[in-house]
């Protein structure tokens, strides 16, 4: 538990954050009603908070800089991170919460800075919107702030009585706001505050972003999961929502707040030192991007007009009935060679850092590269889901197709694309293809980098770990040893066929033995052998 709050733990928070968001990513959309119901604050703000967590990792991993910064650095660089990421009228309100919150805690990270730091972010919120509206995000910070002011003790106790603060006036927004009680739903934005506030008490709490997080007091009411579906707003509500940012001094602003807030409404400006992150809801696009030239020079525009992405949501089966058009495989992978194997098989390769996996805009802009409108993306890394979804809920509003098949390992994802036919529909090969990674039980050899609790028990430094289906099921000596005891427990619920993908590190007769093992254990099994080059396993089982 910490006592104060330093760079590594808003590095944590960020992470935590982030993993919670993609959790609750899609709950999330589901409750989006207000002020639009466009069915995209959840992934709005788990793009944003993406940034915000890019930012703080560069100042871990640039090389030229300080091998850990201080906490001032870590708590402004999530603050411009998520700035210039921000995305939709939440997302440009969470970003200015987090630049309050930063703002204070460069002070200090204990107590009595995170409580003045919580009162300032609600502060913050509150100054970016144009009108205010009660029952929303900024409610939630605001009550969230009140409580842990009022409250004593230590860091832990300030940051667990926010979020059970947050939580509970999230309860009540729907008596605040009519349309979430119409709805039945509570309010988005919060809710993805709530999550953000849970992850920074869990971070406090000693936490590390490691294996599924559990959603802190998760809170829903009747109909949320129905959700919002995508459609264009209602009659006398503006047609386009305009995102920018803005490189302009802090005296232009009051005018730019002026002309935006008589063209349009959802007016949100966030931001400070001469950069900002513009959002509203316009009838004329033209004249609010114009506003900004006025003010300063406005770049990284994002114009979408709400009928067109209703439509092209609400189209998007039927557009993928078209057989005929063009349809591409994308697999995420590490290693030379299976990238190689996948490239045979007729996939697109996505090659992945093994320390830093692949951002939602990445995953995105390497569907793009495809250049198909149908896509199905094998993932092969269970890490990868928030991101995806994320990146294809944004490609779907381009009218792109996609599939996301979560495969946990490389072996899942050669699976499906032995049984991918590219003359099937679309929902046909999607289905045979899941299939196929579905049947496919997964394992891998890693080596444990310090002492752990496992399901298997302690394991040590330097010994061998056979997880299957991501759970440590063996702790062993020897690479071969340890495989052998894995293909036993593998082979002993059936199988046909194993494959063997050796990594980097791979010593020299291993699969040679372990196929010997499981032919001499079931010597009705085929086995084959693919020199994969992962850094991150010495060995990847599949068996299906």
């Amino acid at each position: 538990m910490l006592h104060t709050l330093d760079a590594p733990a808003v590095r944590t928070w960020c992470q935590l954050a982030l993993r919670a968001l993609g959790q609750a990513r899609e709950e999330i959309d589901a409750l989006n009603v207000y002020p639009v119901p466009d069915g995209d604050t959840g992934t709005n703000l788990y793009l944003t908070v993406e940034s915000a967590a890019a930012a703080v990792e560069s100042r871990f991993t640039d090389p030229a800089g300080d091998p850990e910064p201080g906490l001032a650095e870590a708590a402004r660089a999530m603050a411009r991170g998520a700035l210039i990421g921000a995305r939709g009228n939440s997302g440009v309100i969470l970003a200015q919460w987090l630049r309050g919150t930063a703002e204070t805690l460069a002070g200090g990270g204990g107590a009595e800075q995170l409580r003045a730091a919580l009162q300032r972010a609600a502060e913050s919120a509150y100054q970016a919107v144009a009108e205010p509206v009660e029952g929303t995000l900024l409610t939630v910070a605001r009550v969230a702030a009140r409580e842990a002011a009022r409250v004593g003790g230590g860091l832990a106790q300030v940051a667990d009585t926010a979020h059970r603060a947050a939580r509970d006036a999230l309860r009540h927004t729907p008596e605040q706001l009519s349309v979430l009680a119409e709805a039945g739903v509570v309010d988005a934005g919060g809710r993805g505050l709530v999550a953000v506030l849970g992850a920074l008490a869990d971070a406090v709490a000693g936490h590390q972003p490691m294996g599924p997080v559990a959603l802190r007091g998760d809170v829903r009411t009747a109909g949320s999961c129905a959700g919002a579906h995508l459609r264009p707003p209602g009659p006398g509500h503006p047609a386009f929502e305009v995102i920018y940012l803005l490189d302009a001094p802090d005296e232009a602003l009051p005018a730019l707040r002026t002309r935006l807030g008589a063209l349009g409404d959802s007016l949100v400006v966030g931001g400070g030192d001469g950069l900002w992150n513009v959002h509203v809801h316009v009838d004329d696009a033209g004249a609010a991007v114009e506003a900004g030239v006025e003010a300063g020079r406005p770049h990284q525009i994002r114009i979408t007009h709400f009928a067109e992405a209703a439509a092209r949501s609400g189209t998007a089966a039927e557009r993928g009935e078209r057989a005929e058009r063009a349809r591409a495989v994308l697999s995420v992978v590490s290693g030379a060679g299976l990238a190689e194997l996948c490239e045979q098989a007729g996939a697109a390769v996505l090659r992945a850092d093994p320390d830093r996996p692949p951002a939602s805009a990445e995953l995105a802009e390497a569907v793009r590269r495809a250049a198909a409108r149908e896509v199905v993306l094998l993932l092969n890394d269970p890490e990868l889901r928030a991101a995806a979804g994320a990146a294809a809920d944004q490609l779907r509003e381009e009218g792109i197709r996609i599939a996301v098949l979560p495969t946990r390992s490389p072996v899942q994802g050669l699976a499906a694309l032995a049984v991918h036919e590219a003359g099937r529909r679309f929902d046909e090969d999607v289905v045979a293809m899941t299939s196929a990674a579905g049947a496919t039980r997964h394992a891998e050899l890693a080596l444990a980098e310090g002492e752990s609790w496992t399901m298997a028990g302690v394991c040590q430094a330097g010994d061998v770990l056979g997880l299957i289906d991501g759970d440590v099921a063996v702790i062993g000596t020897g690479l071969a040893e340890v495989g052998e005891s894995v293909l036993d427990r593998m082979l002993g619920a059936g199988g046909e066929l194993v494959t063997l993908v050796l990594g980097e590190g791979a010593p020299a007769g291993l699969a040679e033995r372990l196929v010997a093992h499981a032919r001499h254990r079931r010597p009705e099994v085929d086995a084959v052998v693919f020199h994969g080059g992962q850094e991150s396993a010495p060995l990847l089982i599949g068996v299906e």
